[in-house]
């Protein structure tokens, strides 16, 4: 990742970068730095491990249950991980499951305005059973699959589980939505519809 800590080559390899878009679980500091060097907006959702953001979030959007318009795009995200401990941005199947239902208010109004729903589904964790792993911290939520099939958007992108190992599979067709596991840096290019 030396690549992505020095000013010089960030600004020379991603000088047409518009948004950097965090799945979660990275330092105040290197987002504020990222953002600062390429000059451009930030939308986040928290991971399990930033329990920073809460007296210091980085500068950009919170995306968490929250629908967020930018240059046209949709962009709907939630927060965290499974429970696995007792540590705040991790939550039950349940408390997910509510979320996902509670998503639909502002996606089912947005349809009305004849407007996709739906661009991007930013997420800290994996839907299950896509991307996820056996252990208890890194298995994904089926609440997310409801999500998908419901709200059908265009892209999810997650964090959370590493793929230190190339092999692993990152992108993955479900339905209308291409999944990507964008760990640990992945460039998109998607245009409005």
């Amino acid at each position: 990742m030396q690549q992505m800590e020095n000013a010089a080559h960030l600004r020379r390899r991603y000088h047409d970068v518009e948004l950097i878009v965090s799945c979660g679980d990275m330092p105040v500091t290197y987002l504020e730095f990222i953002t600062s060097v390429l000059n451009v907006q930030l939308l986040y959702v928290r991971g399990n491990h930033d329990t920073s953001y809460t007296e210091r979030p980085p500068g950009g959007e919170n995306l968490h249950q929250r629908l967020y318009t930018y240059k046209g795009l949709a962009f709907y995200g939630i927060e965290g991980s499974i429970r696995y401990n007792q540590s705040p941005i991790q939550y039950t199947e349940s408390e997910m499951r509510s979320m996902v239902v509670k998503a639909g208010l502002s996606i089912y109004l947005r349809k009305l305005a004849n407007k996709r729903p739906i661009d991007m589904f930013v997420t800290h964790a994996p839907a299950f059973g896509i991307h996820d792993a056996e252990d208890l911290p890194h298995r994904g939520f089926k609440a997310y699959l409801q999500f998908l099939d419901w709200y059908r958007p265009r892209y999810m992108v997650h964090g959370h589980v590493h793929t230190y190992d190339r092999r692993v599979q990152t992108e993955t067709q479900h339905g209308d939505t291409k999944i990507i596991n964008i760990n640990p840096v992945t460039l998109l290019e998607i245009e409005p519809e």
